[in-house]
């Protein structure tokens, strides 16, 4: 075979060699595929998470108050949780009456989990959270609510010179609420109980 041959035959088994690997499928293609799959799917998750930041509120409805009692913290703290001096407090805002709400006494669980029942039964709920005399937390519900529909109430309790400091937080309730739960904390628990511990 001449020197022309041979250039010719190894010209032609380099475009074969080519040519399959042009269309021969490799590790490298493997790869490529996967990635580019996984990248399609990080794309589709982002998409995803994007239209689920969209869904959370910034306009949600809270209330925050601060009251201060002369009282300590103990005393506080126990006319919150109770009973019989939790019904004084219901007796001083008069909202029994006002309201129509009957004369059921209060009943408070002084446990972590458990229920209470306020102002004839209209407010329910459970207690969070009870760390004595500094902290109480309820996922708490007025009666008229759709059921189901709970809020949380944190009351935190700070020692001051002068007395304690009740700091008050409410969340979670149902929007165009926030007015009239305010007045309601400050009629029916904070005015009555400053006449209590007073």
């Amino acid at each position: 075979m001449t020197v022309e041959g041979k250039n010719r035959r190894k010209m032609t088994n380099d475009k074969t060699n080519l040519a399959a690997l042009t269309t021969r499928f490799t590790r490298r293609h493997a790869i490529a595929g996967v990635t580019m799959a996984f990248g399609g799917l990080t794309f589709g998750s982002t998409k995803a998470r994007a239209e689920t930041t969209e869904e959370i509120s910034h306009t949600a409805e809270s209330i925050h108050q601060e009251t201060v009692f002369k009282a300590s913290r103990q005393r506080v703290y126990e006319a919150l949780i109770d009973a019989k001096q939790f019904d004084k407090v219901i007796e001083l805002s008069g909202v029994l009456k006002s309201m129509h709400l009957g004369d059921k006494r209060a009943q408070i669980s002084r446990e972590v989990g458990g229920a209470f029942a306020l102002f004839g039964g209209y407010i329910t709920g459970r207690h969070i959270e009870l760390v004595p005399n500094e902290r109480i937390v309820q996922a708490w519900r007025p009666g008229d609510w759709h059921p189901g529909i709970y809020s949380i109430a944190r009351f935190e309790l700070v020692e001051q010179s002068s007395g304690a400091k009740l700091v008050f937080d409410h969340t979670g309730f149902p929007k165009g609420l926030a007015e009239s739960l305010a007045s309601g904390w400050k009629e029916h628990y904070w005015e009555p109980l400053q006449k209590l511990l007073a």
